[in-house]
């Protein structure tokens, strides 16, 4: 089944004033971007790139440690620069259309995936230097076609080289309020990967918008926390070296007193020594001036 996104039309642009507001994000603590329909997307001039990027999903009746519902199964990737991403890339207008380029670079990370202009959810300008178009398309699959992808995925072009693997995301949280999502969303993402993750959630309804806060939230209460550790290790390390510091000092100035103390006690028996020489050597001159009377 196709996912169904309010931006998948590309005909003749709507009077001005007629459009819908285009849906956004509303997750505190993540940077909202600029949406744009597909029309305007494809109306930018040739200065802007155009990425192309699909999750792929199914619903998933399991429950983990038969009580904890797994609700969907998301596919992401691990990428060869250690971020997690989604499959795609960058489409060169000047050759493909969206859809085309997109299942080009399925068929060399996934090999069995075709998507349509169905498949199309939204696009996002990417923050940045660099002027990026972000499109993002969702196919919903049974498991068992979900299934059957991730093992043709192993025996790709790509796999083991670009691709690390592919990994499922868990939509659910734990007891403790970080196992599951919250920890996934901890991790490194590639550019967009992680805000796109999250408005794909929202608008397919997959996970309700106050869990996906609460995710969040939880990832950055951890962040603050480790910051705060840092912080605190650095401050008890700067400590122990100027402790360290003075204790060279004091050792420093002690080598030094007994050194000073040590030549003291060597001028004092030089000059013992001398008053013994010397009177030896008087002695000596009287016995000698004695013999020779």
């Amino acid at each position: 089944m196709a996912a169904v996104g309010t931006m998948a039309a590309m005909g003749p642009l709507p009077t001005m004033g007629t459009l819908p507001p285009l849906p956004t994000l509303g997750v505190p603590g993540v940077p909202e971007l600029k949406p744009l329909t597909r029309y305007e997307a494809m109306r930018l001039g040739p200065g802007w790139s155009h990425s192309c990027h699909a999750m792929l999903y199914a619903p998933n009746p399991g429950m983990l440690f038969g009580r904890i519902p797994l609700r969907y199964a998301v596919l992401m990737q691990m990428r060869f620069d250690g971020l997690l991403g989604f499959p795609g890339g960058f489409v060169d207008r000047r050759y493909w259309s969206l859809e085309d380029g997109l299942n080009r670079v399925l068929g060399l990370g996934l090999g069995c995936v075709r998507l349509t202009e169905a498949d199309y959810l939204c696009s996002h300008l990417t923050e940045g230097p660099h002027r990026v178009v972000a499109h993002f398309y969702a196919r919903q699959l049974t498991l068992e076609e979900l299934h059957t992808i991730e093992i043709s995925a192993v025996h790709s072009r790509d796999h083991g080289m670009e691709v690390m693997g592919m990994v499922r995301v868990p939509l659910y949280t734990q007891k403790d309020r970080m196992g599951g999502l919250p920890n996934f969303l901890a991790n490194s993402f590639v550019g967009t990967a992680k805000f796109q993750l999250l408005f794909a959630l929202k608008i397919l309804n997959m996970v309700p918008e106050e869990k996906l806060a609460e995710a969040v939230a939880a990832t950055q209460r951890t962040k603050k926390a480790a910051i705060d550790h840092s912080g605190g290790a650095a401050g008890h390390h700067k400590a122990g070296n100027e402790l360290a510091r003075a204790g060279n000092e004091l050792g420093e100035r002690g080598e030094h007193h007994g050194m000073v103390h040590g030549g003291v006690e060597q001028l004092v028996g030089l000059e013992g020594e001398a008053e013994s020489l010397e009177s030896v050597g008087l002695g000596a001159d009287a016995e000698q001036a004695e013999g020779m009377e």
